[in-house]
């Protein structure tokens, strides 16, 4: 009871922060009017001009549960593939998996044009499998750090050469706006395209922790995992086919988006040392808070502009990827 009553005020805290990036946007809006919004659209009297309750129902909370749902899939998929391979490196970005999603929305979208959410995520879902799957073909079902991270490195290049072929011979317009969407972006968040996310979010979430025991034997070697009776390799496959399944979502809904994944399990496990069923429910109530602000500061950051999201977890990512190189003392945790 204690442990639920936990989670679920972290639950709470994390979501009353993330609707405080309401207020922030070109229109000037409070965040008391959040709640006669909520009231308006529910039929109740409306004191609001209709104006402000449209900007913060159909444009503001919509991109703010997407940017959330983001952070929260990016962070344990992350923090998922860091366990099954131990690997502190691994990330959905530097594993290859989002560049193999990017190529299969990238083709359902040359082949068919106009695409809806379901069919990119299932063309995005291709593709990240077939980089996990490419991964374990070059590198093995075993855990060897080196060879995996460059197995992923190298997967990586190849579908984002892939991709760029595509793209290239595509309608120039259709590049430039695929461009800045695979840059990151949640300007295309609305209420009927949040619930594939949403779904496939809590549906990877509640298997990772149905599993969270299973996957901290993994952290102890697979000799160790399979005198306790878990088959490590297959667990590991499963487990990275669901990331691949999380990643492609989210990346045919908000493109490519690097370095969540790597960076907030580090600083969770830097600061909680806990069972791996609660680090995983707060990296992705991590996960979500951060990309909700990541997204604040990338629409305020230049004046009458919007920064690809992208852009700014790349640079702040790398920044940090460097300091897990040159401190060894993060990569033990």
């Amino acid at each position: 009871m204690t442990r639920l009553f936990f989670c679920l005020s972290l639950l709470v805290i994390a979501l009353l922060i993330s609707l405080l990036a309401v207020i922030f946007g070109a229109a000037n809006i409070s965040f008391v009017d959040l709640v006669p919004a909520l009231i308006c659209q529910l039929g109740g009297d409306c004191n609001l001009p209709t104006v402000v309750q449209r900007i913060i129902i159909e444009l503001r909370i919509p991109r703010v549960i997407l940017a959330f749902l983001a952070g929260s899939g990016l962070a344990i998929s992350g923090a998922v593939l860091q366990t099954v391979t131990r690997n502190p490196l691994a990330d959905p970005y530097l594993f290859g998996i989002s560049a193999g999603a990017s190529f299969g929305a990238v083709l359902v979208i040359a082949a068919v044009g106009a695409a809806s959410g379901l069919s990119l995520t299932l063309g995005a879902f291709a593709g990240g499998a077939a980089a996990v799957l490419l991964v374990i073909a070059m590198a093995g079902t075993g855990v060897q750090i080196e060879r995996m991270l460059l197995a992923g490195v190298a997967t990586s290049f190849m579908f984002s050469a892939a991709t760029n072929l595509v793209l290239y011979s595509s309608d120039p317009e259709a590049a430039a706006s695929w461009l800045f969407w695979s840059l990151g972006s949640f300007t295309r968040a609305e209420w009927d395209g949040l619930w594939l996310p949403f779904l496939i979010i809590v549906f990877g979430l509640s298997l990772f922790l149905l599993f969270s025991r299973q996957l901290q034997t993994l952290l102890a070697g697979d000799e160790s995992a399979r005198t306790m009776g878990v088959e490590a390799g297959r667990l590991r496959i499963g487990m990275l086919l669901v990331s691949s399944l999380i990643t492609a979502t989210l990346v045919a809904y908000c493109g490519g988006i690097g370095f969540v994944g790597l960076m907030i399990p580090h600083i969770v496990r830097r600061f909680i040392q806990a069972n791996t069923a609660i680090t995983l429910w707060i990296t992705a109530l991590s996960g979500g808070v951060f990309m909700v602000w990541v997204d604040v500061l990338a629409r305020q950051l230049l004046e009458n502009r919007e920064l690809p999201i992208g852009v700014i977890t790349a640079a702040v990512g790398s920044g940090f990827f460097l300091i897990i190189l040159r401190r060894p003392r993060w990569r033990d945790d």
